[in-house]
C-alpha cells in the first residue's frame, strides 16, 4: 500500500522573522529622525534669518549714527570762524559760543534754528516785528512746563552768533553788567557757570550741559589766547 506524501511546512528563516519584527520599529525611528532633521533645519534657518536681520539692523543703526555724527561735526565746524572772530571782539570764548549754540539748537536741527536761524533760544519783546511766537519748555518751581514765548528771528547763523556775543558783552537794556561775570571768566568752565548763575537759562543743570558739549567735541581747541 502506497504511503501518503506529507506536505513539508515552509519555515521562515529566523533572520527574516527578526527583520519583519524590527522593520516597523526602524521605519518609526527613521520617521522620527527625519522629523528631527527637518525641525533642526528649520531652527537653523530661523537662527540664520534672525542673525541676518540683526546684522542689517545694526548696520542701519551704525549708518544713522555715522550720519548724525557727520551732521553735528559739520555744524560745529561751520561755527568756528565766526566764534573765533567774536571772541577776539567781545571776549566770549569760542568754545562757549559754539557749545551753547549746539546745546540750544540741537546742533542746528531745532525748528527755531532751521527756520529762523536762532541758535541760542534768544527771546524778544512781544511787540518785536522781527520775532515769532513758539511753544517752549521752561523750568519753573521745580518742574518743566510748556509756555508760548516770542523768539528773535535772524537772517543767518552768523547774525545770531553776533547778537548772542553782543548780549553777553553789552548786557541787557535794564542792566549793562548783567552778564559781566561771563566775559570776566577766563576758561570755558567759569563762563558756563556764570551763564547759569546770571539766569541765561532756567535749566538748573545748564552749565553742566554746556560743559559736557564743549568737552565731548573738544571745543576748547578753538579758544583764542585770553589776554
Amino acid at each position: 500500500m502506497a504511503r501518503k506524501k506529507t506536505k513539508k511546512r515552509k519555515t521562515t528563516p529566523a533572520l527574516v522573522k527578526r527583520w519583519r519584527k524590527f522593520k516597523p520599529i526602524l521605519l518609526q525611528r527613521i520617521g522620527c529622525l527625519s522629523l528631527f532633521v527637518v525641525a533642526l533645519l528649520v531652527l537653523l534657518g530661523l537662527v540664520a534669518f534672525r542673525f541676518i536681520q540683526i546684522s542689517q539692523e545694526n548696520y542701519h543703526i551704525q549708518q544713522e549714527e555715522a550720519a548724525l555724527y557727520a551732521q553735528r561735526e559739520a555744524f560745529v565746524t561751520s561755527l568756528v570762524p565766526e566764534a573765533q572772530r567774536l571772541q577776539r571782539q567781545y571776549g566770549v570764548l569760542a568754545s562757549v559760543s559754539i557749545g551753547q549754540a549746539a546745546l540750544e539748537s540741537n546742533y542746528g536741527q531745532s525748528g527755531l534754528a532751521q527756520d529762523y536761524h536762532n541758535l541760542y533760544g534768544v527771546k524778544t519783546e512781544a511787540t518785536d516785528p522781527a520775532g515769532v511766537d513758539l511753544a517752549t519748555m521752561e523750568y519753573v518751581d521745580g518742574e518743566w512746563i510748556e509756555i508760548v514765548d516770542r523768539f528773535k528771528v535772524y537772517d543767518n547763523n552768523e547774525a545770531s552768533m553776533r547778537a548772542h556775543a553782543e548780549l553777553l558783552y553789552y548786557g541787557t537794556s535794564w542792566d549793562a553788567d548783567y552778564y559781566a561775570s561771563v566775559i570776566a571768566g577766563d576758561d570755558y568752565q567759569s563762563q558756563a557757570q556764570a551763564l547759569q548763575e546770571a539766569g541765561y537759562a532756567t535749566d538748573p543743570t545748564y552749565a553742566d550741559k554746556v560743559i559736557e558739549v564743549i568737552e565731548a567735541w573738544e571745543l576748547m581747541q578753538y579758544d583764542q589766547p585770553v589776554e
